[in-house]
């Protein structure tokens, strides 16, 4: 994962990642570490708010992490404690929240924050506390060098290299000429902006851009504006209204509808069998991860959903209607590992080894797809401080997801434009 030879010592490390360490008895498994005291992970949580769903899940995924990097050691041998506070799904209180991390509960780290506004309004207090904050979003807010160097987005893939590689397939499979319904904040924008150059790259055009406030609970008042050429609808919503706008868009339509094309925010956390929902047969979505177990699943995705209480079906394995946020979550389970590997690369023992922290994760390039990064393989861009990974299309056929494109890791790629390590800390 480092560009360095790993040592002796590295290697065992690996091994405890892994679960090799992990039958060690609890007493000698955090014994040779030079303090005791445990490394502290402060967890903004969407818990109420427009993210709920995903703070809820984004919890579960977070707790189970750090179980499994207990059972395996801890890092440095110290075992992690999350310290959770909710944010509102709030930028001003998002802000708040790193405060409390850095000056009252004396955390290492600030981890966790999905929604873009949130991170645009908390980026700059962790900047000027001069506390590692590593996001679990998608916007291109810190690719595109309008936060900080302690800002980092190391186990998630950003919306532009997102849609640069979806674009080809929509193109070529579904239809040129688009219309767009997307959230009216930071992460719609993006998709607004960057979809809309990559589909003319393949000679399409976005014929209409309907923007949508977030907070909006009825939807039917925006379809007459869908140009009756239309051949594309691309749609991403978020937010607890996104069963409504699904439901509306079919009832909007009948039976008579152009080529649908989603990202799964517009479904996740919503069960596919919900009444309402049969016209999205045939539909095509991005995932991030994809929410039904496939019949080339990994050993790494059967883990992982193990862990985190995820049935085949994308569901809580204690309730099969509570249906996961599985094309985000994953974000946290693999950005506590990265955590966990610069800790280890930098030997940190405390916030004065913040810098060399930040250093150690900017040195990371490979990840290779495994229990710890069970989406699939990963480049991480040190200067951009953003990682870049497969991607997946799926299709709905007889009420599930199935996955009938990846695309590589090239596809996403995109020029630099920013070099945070030539910022000063």
């Amino acid at each position: 994962m480092f560009n360095k030879t790993p040592s002796r010592r590295t290697l065992l490390k690996g091994a405890a990642a892994s679960g090799l360490l992990a039958a060690a008895p609890l007493s000698s498994r955090f014994a040779q570490a030079q303090s005791s005291a445990p490394i502290k992970i402060g967890f903004q949580q969407h818990s109420t708010g427009i993210g709920a769903a995903y703070g809820r899940w984004y919890g579960r995924t977070t707790a189970a992490a750090a179980k499994a990097i207990n059972d395996a050691g801890g890092i440095n041998g110290r075992p992690v404690e999350i310290v959770a506070e909710d944010d509102g799904t709030d930028p001003k209180r998002g802000a708040e929240v790193v405060e409390k991390f850095a000056t009252q509960h004396g955390c290492d780290v600030a981890f966790g924050t999905l929604f873009s506004h949130v991170v645009y309004g908390s980026a700059p207090a962790a900047g000027e506390l001069k506390i590692p904050y590593f996001v679990v979003s998608e916007g291109h807010h810190v690719a595109s060098g309008k936060l900080n160097r302690y800002t980092l987005q190391p186990g998630i893939t950003d919306v532009k290299s997102q849609v640069q590689a979806m674009a080809p397939f929509v193109g070529a499979n579904l239809g040129k000429k688009v219309t767009m319904i997307f959230p009216d904040f930071a992460f719609g924008h993006d998709h607004r902006d960057f979809f809309t150059k990559a589909i003319e790259a393949q000679g399409g055009k976005v014929l209409e851009h309907i923007a949508i406030p977030p907070s909006e609970t009825s939807f039917t008042k925006y379809f007459p504006r869908i140009p009756r050429e239309t051949e594309v609808i691309y749609h991403v919503m978020v937010g607890p209204g996104v069963l409504t706008f699904v439901k509306e868009m079919g009832e909007f339509f009948g039976p008579s509808r152009p080529e649908i094309f989603g990202f799964i925010d517009s479904l996740e956390a919503v069960d596919l069998s919900s009444p309402g929902l049969d016209f999205l047969e045939g539909t095509y979505f991005w995932e991030g991860n994809p929410r039904y177990a496939q019949p080339d699943q990994t050993s790494f995705d059967k883990n992982y959903r193990a862990a985190v209480g995820v049935d085949d079906n994308g569901a809580s394995v204690s309730d099969p209607k509570d249906v996961s946020t599985y094309a985000h979550m994953f974000g946290c389970w693999e950005t506590l590992h990265i955590i966990k590997a610069g800790m280890e690369a930098s030997n940190y023992q405390g916030p004065s080894d913040r810098q060399k922290l930040i250093e150690a994760v900017e040195a990371i390039t490979d990840i290779p797809e495994s229990d710890a990064h069970p989406q699939g393989p990963k480049l991480f861009n040190g200067k951009t401080h953003q990682v870049f990974g497969v991607q997946y299309i799926s299709k709905v056929e007889s009420g599930k997801l199935v996955k009938v494109h990846t695309t590589s890791i090239e596809d996403t790629l995109y020029p630099d434009e920013v070099d945070y390590t030539k910022m000063s800390f």
